[in-house]
């Protein structure tokens, strides 16, 4: 069984010694995160950029990134960078007490950060330990004083490697969470998560449900009572869903699946004070908010719905117990709130700032106290405080501190026909001051591939349309966001007519004239980086290729996939993308790149591994055919750092320069 503290790649750690905090960096943080000051206007849409805007720039880190307000909305947690280096501080709203930060240890990632109590916030660890000559990424649940003073490791000598499932914090004002973790690897019962009830505060935990076979996700009511538990066999491929009304029930079995069942059940996702619940289902082909009735699991009314497009995702009310607002994504990503009072308050914000867009994305426990997203998709914008009492804005902090409010490059959205008849949005970004004519094209296909783009502040595709390159990305057949049918269009695809409708879309741009045709590149990461890699692999219609942390060899993906939760399931569903892995792995194609390609990978990413882009490049090389390799020691799947960035943004403007100038 683990024991013992947390799991580093070069050993254990104590718990008291997993984060520290900062010292001698509190004039630093002041800087960075500056108190309220007074209310700016809020009117105009930013200016222009006039003169060319650096490199550097687009390199910076978001300033505040994921901020989250304390329930009585007092302080703010968030990550903010810092000499290009992100850490995770908190501060007053209201005072001029000095920020104090988080710092995890050595590789050791901060994943995730939530408020439980004004007091006290419940922060996920997350990082890689070799065991049994395997690496496998451990995760840890810690507790955080406010202060940071004080930190405690939960289950820091019961846990197994996954311990940062929280799946209900209290709403009383007490350190308290239910956290479903492992507690032990060596036996098959304590592989399955149990779930504990956690005092943050003390360290102290309480089993109130024992692990149950095959169960790695549990569902919680607003009372913290555990309701539901989400059965999936790696094994068998069957599914069930496991229900009890009460504390005092036995949990049952009230909807199963085979493997060969392609009927699906909606898990509930708000357990209501009615006795309902409300859920996502795919009962017309897209995903919509439904009302459900417990225990049968039925389909009641639509609560809410989006033509043409999926919805991403249920907001809760204040209490916990019912459906206050619906995340969605059509061309951008929003909320639409079903509460009057924040539907109110949502509609004041968009008047006042438009033609920017307003998001709120945090609040304290009353909803009273807003913390609010003001850019667009051709600006990064600011993060504001909003009190309703008074009513005004407040900023803390721009974005970007070289942009702040200035307008670069236009974003829209565009559709076109695939060459099979496939209808598919892409989004396009046009260079600023130049006419749409003629212009060098960057084709950019997002990563996942069940993922999607919208029109949002994106720095790397912003840099491109800053150096005169139009960029279009297009969400090819398999994207997330519109519809069942969509998505299964991209299986057996990978590399094929999903790779189709990525040249589709620069024959589109050509069509229309805004491409040059024989200015063309392909450029993309994780999964956009394979796509780069195959149309290098394909054919001339490009003049170059660039990929960052991109699968070239599937199966080793498979292999590398299969040493994590339900490594089996992933795998069998790659195999469904892609039938013959060696046929639309780019790296046993090398012999058939016909054009230079660009390739750039993190020694620290966790989600790819850098042999991936080390397979490549070393297949290219014994392919004679023209290839640069990057591998960045420090930089990790994500881009979380500074440097990383301004070293890949130089890189790939030299490598265009000299393969596809604008």
């Amino acid at each position: 069984m683990i024991r013992g503290g947390y799991m580093r790649k070069n050993g254990w750690m104590a718990g008291a010694a997993i984060v520290a905090v900062l010292a001698g960096v509190s004039g630093t943080l002041a800087a960075q995160v500056p108190a309220p000051g007074a209310p700016p206007a809020l009117t105009g849409a930013g200016a222009p950029a006039a003169d060319p805007v650096p490199v550097e720039a687009f390199a910076m880190l978001p300033a505040l990134d994921s901020p989250k307000l304390s329930p009585e909305g007092t302080h703010i947690a968030a990550k903010v960078a810092i000499k290009g280096k992100q850490y995770l501080v908190i501060r007053s709203l209201f005072t001029n007490d000095p920020p104090v930060a988080l710092v995890a240890a050595g590789d050791d990632d901060i994943n995730w950060w939530r408020w439980v109590s004004d007091q006290w916030l419940a922060v996920g660890l997350g990082g890689t330990q070799t065991l049994y000559g395997d690496d496998y990424y451990i995760t840890r649940t810690l507790g955080v004083s406010a202060d940071m003073k004080t930190k405690r490791t939960i289950g820091q000598y019961e846990a197994g490697l996954r311990a940062d499932d929280v799946v209900w914090t209290a709403r009383d004002g007490s350190p308290r969470v239910l956290l479903s973790m492992q507690t032990g690897i060596e036996q098959t019962d304590q592989f399955y998560p149990s779930v504990f009830e956690a005092d943050l505060s003390t360290g102290r935990m309480k089993r109130i449900v024992a692990g149950q076979r095959d169960v790695y996700d549990w569902y919680a009511d607003a009372g913290g009572i555990v309701r539901a538990g989400y059965r999936m066999s790696d094994e068998t491929g069957s599914r069930a869903l496991l229900y009890r009304a009460n504390a005092d029930d036995r949990f049952h079995i009230v909807a199963q699946r085979r493997k060969s069942d392609a009927a699906s059940f909606a898990a509930p996702l708000i357990f209501r004070a009615d006795g309902s619940a409300v859920t996502i289902a795919d009962d017309d082909g897209r995903d919509a908010v439904y009302a459900q009735t417990l225990p049968d699991l039925a389909l009641g009314a639509k609560l809410f719905g989006i033509d043409g497009y999926d919805v991403d995702g249920v907001i809760a009310g204040e209490k916990g117990d019912d459906l206050a607002g619906v995340s969605v994504t059509d061309r951008t990503s929003h909320t639409v709130w079903l509460d009057a009072t924040m539907r109110e308050v949502q509609d004041a914000l968009d008047k006042s700032v438009a033609p920017r867009r307003a998001s709120i994305i945090s609040w304290n426990r009353d909803r009273t106290r807003l913390l609010v997203s003001v850019g667009s998709p051709s600006q990064p914008g600011a993060l504001y405080y909003y009190g309703l009492a008074d009513g005004k804005m407040q900023r803390l902090a721009w974005q970007n501190d070289a942009l702040k409010g200035r307008t670069l490059s236009p974003v829209s959205t565009i559709h076109y026909t695939a060459r099979d008849g496939t209808k598919i949005e892409a989004v396009l970004t046009l260079p600023r001051g130049r006419p749409a004519k003629g212009l060098p094209l960057i084709v950019m296909p997002h990563g996942g591939p069940f993922a999607r783009d919208s029109e949002e502040w994106d720095w790397w595709t912003q840099y491109l349309a800053e150096s005169g390159y139009a960029v279009i990305q297009p969400n090819y057949r398999g994207s997330s966001g519109y519809g069942t049918a969509f998505a299964k269009l991209g299986e057996g695809q990978w590399g094929l007519k999903m790779q189709d409708d990525l040249d589709d879309a620069a024959q589109q741009m050509v069509k229309d004239g805004t491409a040059d045709p024989k200015r063309m590149c392909m450029i993309g990461a994780s999964y956009g980086g394979y796509a780069a890699m195959r149309a290098a692999q394909r054919g001339a219609l490009y003049r170059c290729a660039v990929s960052f942390a991109g699968v070239s060899d599937l199966q080793a993906m498979r292999k590398y996939d299969g040493q994590f939760l339900f490594g089996k399931t992933r795998g069998e569903w790659l195999r469904k993308q892609a039938p013959d892995f060696k046929s639309v792995s780019p790296r046993f194609g090398a012999a058939s790149f016909a054009m230079p390609i660009l390739l750039v990978h993190g020694k620290a990413d966790k989600r790819v591994p850098v042999a991936q882009s080390r397979l490549m490049a070393d297949a290219l090389k014994a392919a004679g055919k023209p290839y640069e390799y990057l591998e960045q020691p420090l930089a990790d799947h994500h881009f979380s750092r500074t440097e990383d960035r301004l070293e890949f943004l130089k890189r790939m403007k030299a490598f265009l320069d000299r393969y596809n100038p604008a």
